[in-house]
């Protein structure tokens, strides 16, 4: 009799571990869905790189419940949330959530280069329009930075930064000299950066390495989204407390975005872009299409994305 108990209790703890998947993961739990704003450049690329391009401005079409959040609280959600699914940039990606294989593909800086890496996006730059600059020696700091951005020295820094720079066949010493303007003192001057949030941390780098060659000129980052790329260079904000000089975008230029001159913006990077979840979740690779089903809410459970 105790025999049979002692079988009976291992048949239902064997049920439970199947139920609950790798180390207590219990996946008939609802993913949480976590997502960015439809302005948002990341959530452009990942919904198109899904093919669910159609949700990528409309969040009628995604699952009910899902959060919105911006690129590091979707980071944080994910330490915490043990069924949470969201989406960031590779140069935002650490050690502390789990990147996901897409289409069994590896998310690495290597496998972007290679272009076996399909989920990736643009990183694009506005510059505010050529007569439209509060003095010459900011439009010319302004200029000199964007040769830097493009130099081997500037692509460095993109590339330690988990981007993928532009190639270049020129180092800012061989065009230093073109850019009279950083030879001089520019402490007392400002330069101001924004847009998309993604970027921020390769903005900030740049920004850092970019001060002491040009004149130690101060240098403001402040990032709130692809859009305000737009807006806050030639757009409705720019005459505004919140006016850049120059804006970045994590994702093509679009729409009225279009409708200004072609040389105030262009491209410095290459990202991937990486769906993240718990470290406990079993889950190491995704399909897109796997991906489409749980953002559309056709997958209700773990378990139906796990099978």
């Amino acid at each position: 009799m105790k025999k049979i108990i002692v079988l009976l209790v291992l048949i239902a703890i064997g049920f439970v571990t199947l139920g609950c998947g790798n180390d207590g993961f219990d996946s008939s739990q609802r993913p949480s869905v976590y997502t960015r704003d439809t302005t948002s450049g990341t959530r452009d690329g990942f919904m198109k790189g899904i093919g669910f391009g159609d949700a990528a401005a409309n969040d009628s079409l995604l699952v009910d419940g899902f959060a919105t959040r911006d690129n590091n609280a979707i980071m944080q959600a994910m330490t915490i949330d043990e069924y949470g699914i969201g989406y960031i940039s590779l140069a935002s990606l650490n050690d502390t959530v789990k990147g996901v294989n897409f289409n069994g593909v590896e998310p690495t800086v290597e496998n972007v280069i290679n272009d076996t890496y399909d989920l990736k996006r643009p990183f694009m730059y506005m510059l505010r329009a050529n007569d439209d600059w509060e003095s010459q020696e900011i439009k010319e700091i302004a200029h000199a930075f964007i040769a830097f951005l493009h130099s081997i020295d500037g692509g460095d820094i993109i590339n330690d930064q988990g981007a993928v720079a532009l190639p270049s066949n020129y180092t800012w010493e061989s065009v230093r000299d073109t850019h009279p303007i950083c030879q001089g003192d520019n402490s007392a001057l400002t330069l101001r950066f924004g847009g998309s949030d993604s970027i921020q941390r390769i903005a900030e780098a740049l920004s850092a390495e970019f001060s002491p060659r040009c004149g130690n000129v101060v240098t403001e980052n402040d990032h709130t989204g692809s859009g305000d790329a737009f807006r806050r260079t030639q757009g409705d904000q720019k005459d505004q407390v919140v006016g850049k000089h120059i804006g970045y975008a994590s994702r093509p230029f679009r729409g009225d975005e279009l409708n200004t001159p072609d040389d105030t913006r262009g491209q410095l990077a290459w990202d991937a872009i990486v769906v993240i979840i718990h470290k406990d979740n079993p889950v190491d690779s995704l399909t897109a299409e796997q991906i489409k089903r749980i953002y559309s809410g056709e997958y209700e459970t773990w378990e139906d994305v796990i099978e």
